[in-house]
């Protein structure tokens, strides 16, 4: 029974309250990059349109169907995405990822918020939906610089 209530505990008010307001959510019309990425093991997707100036994200939408820990992640990221560099998206994305594999501290701000996912280090099947959208944000990045020099 103690496994239900650690679970139950995972589900804080506080991932719940973020997962139901997430920001940006859609699609925008003419994305410099549209990145859409899958959990192959729950089946979660994410996908993220973002328009570029001077290297930041001037504009940012998201189109998330994924549970309520990818939700919350996506909400915090949604909040913090807009007037970000690529190298602040792959940072908090390497920072987030170590935070859940290896013990590591939570993302920088101004992606810090997503210190509330502390508690899924232990539930190793959840990762990969937490990281969705900070991967999908960074290769919709590296995308649209890419589509910028060319």
């Amino acid at each position: 029974m103690s496994g239900d209530t650690d679970l139950i505990k995972l589900y804080s008010a506080r991932i719940l309250d973020l997962a139901a307001e997430i920001p940006h959510l859609g699609r925008l019309d003419a994305p410099d990059a549209s990145v859409k990425r899958r959990s192959p093991l729950c089946g979660s997707t994410v996908t993220v349109d973002l328009r570029v100036a001077d290297g930041k994200i001037a504009e940012f939408a998201q189109d998330v169907k994924a549970c309520a820990l990818g939700q919350a992640a996506a909400s915090v990221v949604g909040d913090a995405a807009i007037g970000c560099t690529r190298e602040q998206i792959e940072t908090a994305r390497d920072q987030l990822k170590a935070m859940l594999k290896s013990e590591g501290p939570a993302p920088e701000a101004p992606f810090d918020g997503l210190d509330v996912l502390l508690p899924a280090r232990d539930y190793k099947n959840r990762h990969a939906s937490i990281l969705l959208t900070l991967e999908a944000t960074a290769e919709a990045m590296e995308q649209a610089e890419q589509a910028n020099c060319a």
